[in-house]
Parts: C-alpha cells; sequence; structure tokens
C-alpha cells in the first residue's frame, strides 16, 4: 500500500505536530478541524515548532520551511479527505465524539482510505464499526515532541488486515519514528499503561493535600534522576487533555476525589487558559519552569 496523502484530522497540541513531522518527511499532508478559528491556532502551533526543529535537530529554516509548504488545512472533512492513503484522528479523547467522528468520516472518505486514531487511553475496537470498515481500522499512537520522543505504538484491533498493520509500520518508518507493533489492543498501549497510573499517583497525592506540585516534582527527581517530574510532563501533555481523561474516570467511577481533580484542573487552569507548555503556563510558567532553575533539587 503507498501512502501518499495524508490526512491528520484535529489539530491540537498532538495533531499538529504529528501533521507537521509528516510533511517534514515528505508527504503531502491536510489537516482538518472544525473551523477557521482552530485551524488559524493550529498554523500558529506549527510554526512555533520551528524552534524546537532547530534547536534539537539542527533543522535551517529552507528545510522546516519546505515540510510546511506541503500542508494544507481543511475545515470541510469531505475535501480534507478526498484524496487520502491514510487518515490520522487526534481529535479529543472523548468516545461519543470520537464515535460521531468516526460515522461521518465513514460516508465520505475513499474506499481505499485506512483510518488511524491516535487515541491515548481508548481501543480501536471500540469504534471499529463507526468507522464502517473495520479491516482498515488501527491505532497509531505517538507520544509529545514526537520529532525527538519519536515512539509510534501501532496496534490492531481483532479484524484489523495484517496487510494494513504492516503498511502502518512501514508508514511510521518512513515519517522518521520507531515503529512499536502491538500485537494485542491493550488500553493505554506500552506507553501509556506506564505512564499514566504514575501521572495518576502524582494527581492524587495533590489532590489529597498530601504536598504541593513542586514539592512532588522535586521528590521524583531527586530520587530516580529524571530530567522532570509528574507535572512538569502534564504541562507537556496539556492539561485539556488531562482532564478529559480525569472527567471520564469520575464519571464512569463516581469516585469523589477524581471529580475534585476534574473540578480543580477546569477551574484553576482550563478556565483561566492555563493549558500547559503551549500556551506559557500550566503547573509551571515557560520558557523558564521552576523545575529547570538550578537550585530546584536543593
Amino acid at each position: 500500500m503507498n501512502f501518499n496523502n495524508i490526512t491528520v484530522a484535529g489539530s491540537g497540541v498532538l495533531g499538529s505536530q504529528i501533521a507537521f513531522q509528516t510533511a517534514f518527511k515528505g508527504f503531502t499532508v491536510n489537516v482538518y478541524d472544525m473551523n477557521e478559528e482552530a485551524l488559524g491556532k493550529a498554523k500558529e502551533r506549527i510554526s512555533h515548532l520551528k524552534a524546537y526543529y532547530q534547536k534539537d535537530l539542527g533543522v535551517s529554516d529552507d528545510q522546516f520551511d519546505e515540510g510546511f509548504k506541503r500542508l494544507s488545512f481543511f475545515s470541510d472533512l469531505g475535501e480534507a479527505v478526498k484524496e487520502a492513503d491514510l487518515v490520522i484522528e487526534a481529535i479529543p479523547e472523548v468516545a461519543d465524539i470520537k464515535t460521531a467522528f468516526y460515522q461521518e468520516l465513514g460516508k465520505v472518505a475513499p474506499e481505499k482510505t485506512i483510518f488511524a486514531t491516535n487515541s491515548s487511553t481508548l481501543l480501536p475496537s471500540q469504534f471499529a464499526e463507526a468507522t464502517g470498515r473495520p479491516s482498515k481500522f488501527l491505532a497509531l499512537h505517538f507520544a509529545n515532541e514526537i520529532w525527538k520522543n519519536n515512539t509510534a505504538e501501532v496496534m490492531k484491533h481483532p479484524g484489523t488486515d495484517p496487510a494494513v498493520f504492516d503498511s502502518v509500520i512501514d508508514f511510521a518508518k518512513a515519517i522518521g519514528m520507531v515503529a512499536l507493533p502491538l500485537q494485542k489492543e491493550q488500553p493505554g498501549y506500552i506507553l501509556n499503561s506506564l505512564l499514566v497510573p504514575f501521572l495518576d499517583a502524582a494527581e492524587m497525592l495533590l489532590i489529597k493535600e498530601v504536598a504541593d506540585v513542586q514539592t512532588i516534582d522535586k521528590t521524583w527527581m531527586i530520587a530516580t534522576g529524571a530530567p522532570m517530574g509528574p507535572f512538569a510532563i502534564l504541562d507537556v501533555v496539556g492539561i485539556k487533555t488531562a482532564y478529559h481523561i480525569v472527567k471520564t474516570k469520575a464519571e464512569a467511577t463516581g469516585q469523589e476525589e477524581l471529580t475534585k481533580l476534574a473540578d480543580l484542573l477546569k477551574t484553576e487552569y482550563l478556565d483561566k487558559g492555563k493549558l500547559g507548555r503551549e500556551t506559557g503556563e500550566g503547573f509551571y510558567k515557560y520558557p523558564d519552569p521552576a523545575f529547570m532553575d538550578q537550585d530546584f533539587l536543593k
């Protein structure tokens, strides 16, 4: 299967990164989002990646700009996918939103198009029937800061065509990722099966008022030698993503502490525009967060 035209649906933090990295590696990429305002933010987000590509990869202005030229932006889903060989979905972690999206996508995408979800916590089998093409559907999950944290977890569901699975593994390698095949469905894949419980534990320490953000991060960094603590990681992941995950769990379990945590994330962070590193403030202020200070670990 030849992948030439790629559509990335959803232009948030990770969607924007996936779109640019794919274009940077030579593919024609259409970026879809719901309206022009969201697409305007996506263009800004992608433009801001230049400094990171230059710092981390030594990329020149011309190399970055060539990648940007291979991007097109659409608020009409049918137009965005009309020539797509592969659609990578990176919309919010809300099951109902994803289901409705796949039902619409299945109607407008060409028969040849393969669908991949970048969901962090939900399983492809939850949406396989909604796509209308379960054999051409699977998960392709990236880590944040994709250009340097270049993992691509490729996870099939029981109905995925093995040839589709193999072709998406090859695509992941073609955009500079280390492809990590998962042979069985696993909530959270490999990365989030390890990371989410760690972040959950940190958030529980905070909401139970055991310790504050900086003390929790400092403890982890000193004791393990890690460059960042859990709340610094949450700033990279994005507090909006963390909120959706916590809110979903709170609604499913009715656990009081999760409800309290969801409320905290909404009122103290989201409602105040503190979405994490992308907005310049989350649990820390950027570009010079406290955890980078030479005295932080003292």
